[in-house]
């Protein structure tokens, strides 16, 4: 891709890798605030991830108040679809992950303008996520 030998190709690997990398660390912790809620152990962080609901009195309002242990007990997985916003979507959604993982392995295997605008989308989407979840409350 850029013209030069040795490095033709180590960017679209790199990007490939990156986008891998950050959907398996979503996956991972998507999957443990799935756990947690699906338990009866969800907190603020948890609903919040999943949700995409930043702002804590949103939260209340949607979800109503946590017990004394600041722990929502009886919020299910079904709850917490229902309430989903766009960033919910950028931070938790497997269908979200696994569509950037399916496009960048069949990146390294098509060799294609379109296909490297979609293996940069599909970095951005990641990007996108990790910034959105920067934001997430404590």
């Amino acid at each position: 891709m850029s013209g030069y030998g040795p490095f033709d190709g180590f960017t679209i690997a790199a990007m490939v890798l990156a986008v891998i990398l950050s959907a398996l660390v979503s996956l991972i912790g998507t999957s443990a605030r799935r756990r947690s809620i699906a338990i009866g152990e969800a907190r603020a962080a948890d609903l919040a991830e999943m949700t995409g609901i930043l702002d804590p009195k949103q939260l209340l309002a949607e979800f109503g108040p946590p017990d004394m242990g600041r722990v929502w007990r009886s919020v299910t997985l079904h709850d917490v679809r229902r309430a989903r916003q766009p960033q919910g979507w950028l931070m938790s959604s497997d269908l979200v992950d696994y569509c950037c993982v399916a496009i960048a392995i069949l990146s390294l295997f098509i060799s294609h303008t379109l296909m490297y605008g979609a293996l940069v989308f599909v970095l951005c989407v990641q990007i996108g996520g990790w910034v959105v979840a920067s934001r997430l409350p404590k």
